[in-house]
């Protein structure tokens, strides 16, 4: 081999084995990288709201509650009041009465309750002694100017309206109606041509029984309200409630006589005036779905769907039995609940704030609790029948009590009078002027 190549194959060699004997390094171990903080929400100039604003509260205040709501109802208000309860660790203390004069007691004696739920009459009975509701921390966007304006008085918002029940219905079988080919009416007009065409069919469109002891005639008066809405709008009907219309008014006396063409004939109603007379008001309801069917209509309130369920329990809400506004009505009648504050403590504030807010309305309405004059809960109801009422409560352009309800001083009894001796074949100016004597009594006017 020559020298040259010995030696490099040598050299080869050499550095073949110190490379073998030399030590591996060994890779520096990798890092997980440095933990980094979380990204800094970019700043907002709106401010995000609690659901639930307890108003400085701690827990453990009290708030006393004095309301006419028992049994069910009563269940249901601790429903819709739970969220709030314990988010802010109120403890409330409650009395159920149906005993208005015990509530006089307390508020003469200067011992009221912190809260009561009662009739709008007590805002101006009170009006002295409550707490306006802006100075409580209403949310007054969640209600319409009508709400606030009955709640007002003497310019002073004192009342928040909790709950509704809207009278302004008329109920009927759907498939009754479909059998005869006929449509829900959508103006004053429409259900005027078609109760003249179920007589023309044969059929009686009403059922108008009134029939309840001492207080015979008051289904009566809710017919006549209702056309009083259709026929002149809730303005005038406040003003009926206020004294500043008197009742024996030309569109009070037209309103009866609209009335009067069907509640004393009997091609209009059942058993014509004597049968609305004697007719029990729930016989009224049983006469549109019994089999056969004695009429094709009843007007009355909310509370008659249960009435059919209960007596009918075949019958499914829907295909069976359903109810529709009364057509061309400008606003809705009804029962009110309001709630009013004596005392302005922190805890009442926070009450105040919860039912008026987005999170009251909507836990209102989902819990069922009739009506919920507050917006923001105008879709959450569960039930379907709730969920139509709301929508023409949500669509009203005004909503009025009771007038008999709403006037003190026996006024109930003489409404229900005059349209009892109108029926009977009394003389219907008589009757008016009568009534509207005892309206300007009891209103000093």
């Amino acid at each position: 081999m020559n020298k040259k190549i010995k030696v490099l194959v040598g050299l080869l060699l050499a550095g073949m084995l110190i490379a073998a004997c030399a030590p591996v390094a060994t890779p520096a171990p990798t890092q997980a990288p440095a933990p980094t903080e979380p990204p800094a929400p970019a700043p907002t100039d709106v401010p995000v709201a609690p659901e639930i604003d307890c108003m400085g509260t701690a827990s453990g205040d009290e708030i006393s509650m004095l309301y006419q709501w028992s049994g069910n109802e009563e269940e249901n208000l601790n429903k819709i009041l739970a969220p709030f309860v314990e988010t802010c660790g109120i403890v409330l203390k409650p009395e159920s009465t149906r005993d208005q004069a015990l509530l006089d007691t307390r508020v003469k004696a200067g011992t009221p309750p912190d809260i009561t739920f009662w009739n709008v009459t007590q805002l101006t009975q009170y009006k002295d002694l409550l707490v306006a509701m802006p100075d409580l921390g209403v949310n007054a966007d969640n209600y319409a100017d009508y709400w606030k304006a009955i709640g007002t008085v003497d310019g002073k918002w004192l009342g928040l309206p909790v709950k509704a029940d809207p009278k302004t219905l008329v109920w009927y079988n759907p498939a009754n109606f479909a059998a005869a080919g006929y449509a829900v009416p959508a103006s004053w007009a429409d259900l005027d041509a078609l109760v003249e065409k179920m007589v023309a069919d044969g059929k009686v469109p009403w059922s108008m029984g009134m029939e309840s002891g001492d207080a015979t005639g008051w289904t009566g008066s809710d017919f006549i309200q209702d056309i009083l809405l259709v026929t002149q709008g809730p303005e005038y009907v406040m003003g009926i409630i206020n004294g500043t219309v008197s009742y024996d008014d030309p569109g009070v006396k037209a309103a009866y006589e609209i009335y009067g063409k069907w509640a004393a004939d009997a091609k209009y109603t059942v058993g014509g005036a004597q049968g609305t007379l004697s007719t029990s008001f729930l016989n009224a309801i049983h006469k549109v779905f019994s089999d056969p069917a004695e009429a094709m209509m009843v007007k009355q309130s909310g509370f008659a769907g249960g009435e059919v369920k209960a007596t009918y329990p075949d019958l499914a809400y829907g295909p069976d039995y359903d109810f529709f506004g009364v057509p061309g009505a400008k606003g809705l009648q009804g029962g009110s609940d309001w709630m009013m504050a004596f005392s302005d403590k922190p805890a009442v504030k926070a009450l105040v704030a919860y039912l008026s807010s987005a999170k009251g309305g909507k836990m209102w309405a989902e819990v069922g609790f009739d009506l919920t004059p507050n917006m923001a809960g105008a879709d959450a109801y569960t039930d379907p029948a709730l969920l139509k009422k709301a929508q023409l409560l949500a669509n009203a352009t005004g909503f009025t009590p009771d007038i008999g309800d709403s006037i003190p001083g026996g006024f109930g009894s003489a409404e229900w009078k005059a349209i009892v001796d109108y029926l009977n074949g009394g003389n219907l100016d008589a009757a008016l002027t009568a009534a509207a004597a005892v309206q300007a009594e009891a209103l000093n006017k």
